[in-house]
């Protein structure tokens, strides 16, 4: 992910197409050592592609990703309801059983 990172905010930097050594340039500035197999993966993979056009690929992915907090607060309310309901009516039970 850094590397991937790296490459990205070389683009706004003035950089469309940053190679190996601007990048390792950029990790090093933050103390971070470069792997220069997984380096040169990600310069030949995105090598030629319009970086605007990647992001939108990427967002498009990550729509159709299930959050799981977003599930949970979809189900929270609709499982929270009947419990809600039903605790008022199990105490009136206990105070007419009672009496």
């Amino acid at each position: 992910m850094r590397y991937i990172t790296s490459f990205l905010l070389a683009a706004p930097g003035g950089n469309s197409s940053p190679s190996a050594k601007d990048i390792k340039k950029s990790l090093d500035s933050v103390g971070i050592e470069a792997d220069d197999d997984q380096l040169n993966r990600v310069i030949s993979e995105l090598n030629g592609e319009n970086i605007e056009d990647v992001i939108a690929q990427g967002v498009g992915k990550l729509a159709s990703v299930p959050a799981g907090g977003a599930v949970a607060l979809s189900a929270a309310p609709g499982s929270a309801a009947p419990a809600a309901g039903s605790a008022p009516a199990a105490a009136e039970e206990k105070k007419e059983g009672g009496v």
